[in-house]
């Protein structure tokens, strides 16, 4: 079933843990249709799990974000240089499987010792410092920074640097002329940073780039840029708002938190739940058509956006048993929290691993931690690409 006369498809969430009532509306009764988006461009809605993994995986539908088709939510599109995000075939596949090496799992779980160490350094802070305090500014953010920054080889004492522009970058709410600058000067920060690996190759995620690219014959600076942009910016941002939401998500469920601590065996399907549940980055799933293209009995044509709406579809009856229940025993890995195909979330082994040392050495360490506002008081990130908490002040 298709609509003929787009709908208006608003993006705030009317509160934490379920998609926009239209969103919904539209996977009954138009699970593929026109909308009109906040920005005022015209594009397809897809809700429905069986579409949304079609379309991401059908080499037909690109991921451009310079082509002036591709779905723009609030403001018109800023271009942005090429990167692993916004490339297609023939380029796309050999430059992902350059960097794959980094995150597989056995090099991730590596990591697992340094990730422990960092989250129980940042719970020392937290425990010796005022009550209430804010879980984003202590735990949150500060973990999958200091990760990410180790990982790349960008010194955390800049951190202050990145986070603000790439808030600036995913928000909603400010001037594009903002958002451009917030971008200029963080492309300028990391020309500068590989720049100085390309003279002194690091051993890290970048420098090992670097060192391999100069053995095949040269480094593709600007590529480099891009990569390391996007890890950058993915990195913290996601898995930071994760921490927040998982965390709260969890001290309004005591029953389910009493079930992980007693067996932290369980919590890595508590952590798909939660990553199903929130779907943080919903419009991720955003595609344009390079061809005509029929998709669930639609026509898109060439040329046309395509918003795969991956809250609603981690909702799908049809793909999940009982969808709006929380169980954190349901254990549903083909959720699209971290995408689907050729664009599936490069860092997601990463992202699995913070969570679950985060929610098993908080929740050991401090039992009793609480929120210390009501939850309808919460500034929640409805002004921003990817969900989330700008705070979580908690107590114990």
């Amino acid at each position: 079933m298709t609509s003929t006369d787009p709908a208006a498809l608003p993006l705030t969430r009317p509160c934490p843990d379920a998609p926009p009532p239209e969103h919904l509306r539209l996977r009954e009764e138009a699970p593929i249709s026109r909308v009109t988006l906040p920005s005022g461009m015209t594009v397809w809605a897809l809700t429905r799990h069986e579409d949304i993994r079609a379309m991401l995986a059908d080499p037909r539908f690109s991921s451009d974000r310079n082509h002036p088709g591709f779905p723009a939510p609030t403001h018109e599109a800023i271009p942005v240089s090429l990167s692993l995000l916004g490339m297609d075939p023939p380029a796309h596949g050999p430059a992902r499987r350059a960097v794959m090496g980094e995150f597989t799992l056995k090099r991730i779980s590596a990591l697992g010792p340094r990730i422990q160490q960092i989250v129980d350094e940042r719970l020392d802070a937290l425990q010796a410092g005022p009550r209430p305090a804010d879980l984003v500014q202590t735990l949150s953010l500060p973990v999958p920074s200091l990760v990410t920054c180790e990982l790349l080889g960008v010194p955390y004492a800049d951190h202050d640097f990145f986070q603000t522009r790439s808030a600036t970058l995913l928000s909603r709410s400010v001037a594009v002329q903002r958002i451009q600058q917030a971008l200029g000067e963080l492309l300028s920060y990391l020309d500068r940073l590989i720049s100085a690996k390309e003279h002194d190759p690091t051993d890290d995620l970048l420098g090992r780039q670097i060192r391999k690219q100069q053995e095949q014959g040269g480094v593709d600076h600007e590529a480099l840029v891009s990569l390391a942009f996007l890890l950058l910016v993915a990195g913290h941002e996601t898995t930071a708002n994760m921490i927040s939401l998982s965390v709260l998500a969890l001290t309004e469920r005591p029953e389910d938190l009493a079930v992980i601590r007693q067996d932290p065996s369980r919590t890595p399907d508590a952590v798909e739940e939660l990553l199903r549940w929130f779907t943080i980055a919903e419009l991720g799933t955003s595609r344009v058509a390079r061809e005509d293209v029929e998709i669930g009995g639609a026509l898109i044509r060439a040329g046309e956006g395509v918003l795969g709406l991956s809250n609603t579809a981690n909702r799908d009856p049809e793909a999940f048993t009982d969808p709006e229940a929380f169980d954190i025993d349901r254990g549903g890995r083909h959720h699209l929290a971290f995408g689907y195909g050729p664009h599936q979330c490069l860092g997601q082994n990463l992202a699995r691993l913070e969570l679950r040392i985060v929610i098993d050495t908080l929740f050991r360490r401090i039992p009793d931690l609480r929120c210390a506002v009501p939850v309808d008081e919460l500034p929640f990130k409805n002004d921003s690409d990817i969900y989330g908490l700008h705070e979580l002040p908690v107590t114990w």
